[in-house]
């Protein structure tokens, strides 16, 4: 295209000086690529008229075939173009549930303000490990993920990570287990205090089990569990029925039921939420204005039920 584009030009100057002087060139090099040009095309296009060069039949005819690519590649620029500034096309995101409950709803019911039909998402729930799976092979544009602070997560090459919140882990009694300060208590627990109970944790092979296993292990204990259940509410009303304590992101609350305390850890537990792009994804409106989004919305906080 570029030698193409050489051709029809010089069809307009008339001149290689002249051409050269359009397409801020050395003669030179013009002359190297319509040379070249020829080769590829296996026959003479330019032919000597003076101190000019006339086209041959067969480059008048490259010619009028290269106006028209040119005039389809100037097409493909401008929509190009009109892309990168307007906001509109799909937006695949993978995120973990209690992101998708706090986090993406709200930025959710803003792009849709803002964006209408032009942006389209689609959001599927998926576990951070899978969903970084995801996001390296192309299946989503973004993935919303967490790593503890003793559990670091590894990003798949060539993508970024944009840090979005800082989740403390709480401890969930029921109000009989511990000082009745309310259903936020303020009351640091040290979690050797809680060797004896029963435990309530997250099902094996999760980051949520492991975060529980390391935690009460640095305490000097291994929890006595007896259920494991990856929904959180459930988690909670079984503790608030007295069946055992468990380890909670505050994230992942959404309503605490009466009955249930939450009390920060002496030992203080955090998970990092974030957002992962591929390193090219964000050049793209739509990733983008979905990442500022996510990016702005606080964690909202949980509320007695």
């Amino acid at each position: 295209m570029r030698r193409l584009r050489l051709l029809h030009n010089l069809a307009r100057y008339g001149t290689v000086s002249a051409t050269a002087e359009a397409l801020r060139l050395t003669a030179p090099a013009v002359s190297q690529q319509l040379t070249a040009l020829e080769r590829e095309a296996g026959t003479r296009l330019l032919e000597r008229d003076g101190r000019k060069l006339r086209l041959t039949e067969a480059g008048r005819v490259l010619v009028a075939h290269a106006e028209v690519m040119l005039d389809q590649m100037a097409a493909a620029e401008a929509d190009l173009v009109a892309l990168r500034a307007e906001v509109s096309g799909t937006v695949r995101i993978a995120a973990f549930p209690s992101a998708m409950a706090a986090l993406l709803p709200p930025a959710w019911t803003r792009l849709t303000a803002r964006h209408g039909t032009r942006l389209r998402l689609r959001l599927t729930e998926m576990d951070p490990s899978d969903g970084l799976t995801a996001l390296r092979r192309g299946e989503v544009e973004l993935t919303v993920a967490h790593a503890y602070d003793f559990l670091p997560a590894a990003l798949p090459p060539g993508c970024e990570r944009h840090e979005l919140a800082t989740d403390p882990v709480v401890v969930a009694l029921p109000v009989a287990t511990g000082p009745h300060e309310g259903a936020d208590a303020v009351e640091p627990v040290d979690l050797a205090t809680l060797a004896d109970h029963a435990w309530i944790s997250a099902p094996h092979r999760t980051t949520c089990f492991e975060m529980s296993q390391r935690a009460c292990g640095n305490a000097g204990f291994v929890p006595r569990i007896i259920a494991e259940c990856g929904d959180f509410p459930a988690v909670l009303a079984m503790v608030a029925a007295g069946i055992g304590v468990s380890l909670i992101p505050r994230m992942a609350v959404r309503h605490i039921p009466p009955g249930v305390m939450l009390h920060p850890l002496a030992v203080h537990v955090t998970r990092s939420v974030f957002a992962a792009t591929r390193r090219s994804g964000t050049q793209y409106p739509a990733v983008r204005v979905v990442l500022d989004e996510l990016l702005a919305t606080p964690a909202a906080t949980p509320q007695p039920s």
